[in-house]
């Protein structure tokens, strides 16, 4: 049995919608039909108002998937968990670890908000769940758990690290993934594809055997991409053939235009309150 009626809402982005808030963050509203899923929260600012403008009831929220752990990704967890005291969370235990970006020899502290921690910490333990390989949220709808990392031309997508000094590099382990099963092939969302988005896609075929992908909804973080790393997620793109493309949150404005060029009517830059039906 597939899932039916599957409706993606990007709640939060980088790009707006008319008469929405921004921030650099990201949330997908994903109802299957049977499950209303909530994938990453923002910063936390933006969460709660454009969900309702959007006619989105957080209430409702009967799970929430971290794809992991940076701030722009969790913020609104309180906020969410205020809403929605009831909604089964998962992620991977590496989402409260202490990190940092360092671009310009100064550290700036990118982990979970320490309010984000707080809350989770308080969960109940049946109500928390630790993400540390494949797991089924329902028949059609399943989280990669740590996706391997295997291109030779994808990296984490910035310089972070671990420590305030810079001596030990994130590998962001915690990166993870979901996807939903319709009668077309796969829907997939991503965070910020620190993992990669070829190692992701690649990885939740081979969960999936003889599934196609139909769809990629997320950040891709290739802002800082090398022409060669570019080139070849776009060619393996290419290959995948799905039937959507949408670029959102870390991806970059240079990058997403090289993919309209190459992909053409498959890529369309995502934003707040766009609507996608599968």
């Amino acid at each position: 049995m597939t899932t039916m009626h599957l409706k993606i809402t990007i709640v939060v982005d980088n790009r707006v919608g008319q008469g929405l808030s921004g921030e650099h963050g990201f949330s997908l509203w994903i109802e299957t039909g049977t499950e209303r899923v909530l994938f990453d929260t923002g910063q936390g600012s933006a969460l709660a108002e454009n969900a309702r403008k959007l006619g989105i009831e957080l209430e409702q929220t009967d799970r929430v998937v971290l794809s992991h752990g940076h701030y722009d990704h969790t913020g609104g967890i309180p906020g969410v968990m205020d809403k929605a005291p009831q909604a089964e969370v998962y992620c991977h235990p590496g989402v409260v670890q202490p990190r940092y970006s360092i671009r310009t020899g100064t550290p700036k502290p990118i982990q979970m908000p320490r309010e984000s921690m707080t809350t989770l910490d308080k969960l109940p333990a049946q109500q928390l769940h630790w993400v540390q390989q494949p797991e089924r949220l329902a028949e059609q709808v399943g989280i990669t758990g740590p996706i391997p990392r295997e291109t030779s031309f994808e990296d984490t997508g910035g310089p972070f690290y671990l420590d305030a000094e810079g001596k030990r590099p994130d590998p962001i382990e915690d990166d993870l993934a979901l996807w939903i099963g319709t009668e077309t092939g796969l829907v997939v969302c991503v965070g910020c594809s620190h993992a990669g988005v070829v190692n992701t896609l690649n990885h939740i075929l081979r969960l999936n055997p003889g599934s196609r992908i139909r769809a990629v909804i997320g950040g891709f973080h290739l802002l800082n991409a090398s022409g060669n790393r570019l080139e070849q997620t776009i060619s393996a793109l290419q290959s995948l053939n799905p039937e959507q493309v949408v670029p959102c949150h870390c991806t970059g404005g240079p990058p997403v235009k090289r993919m309209e060029a190459a992909l053409g009517h498959q890529t369309i830059s995502g934003h707040s309150g766009m609507t996608l039906r599968f």
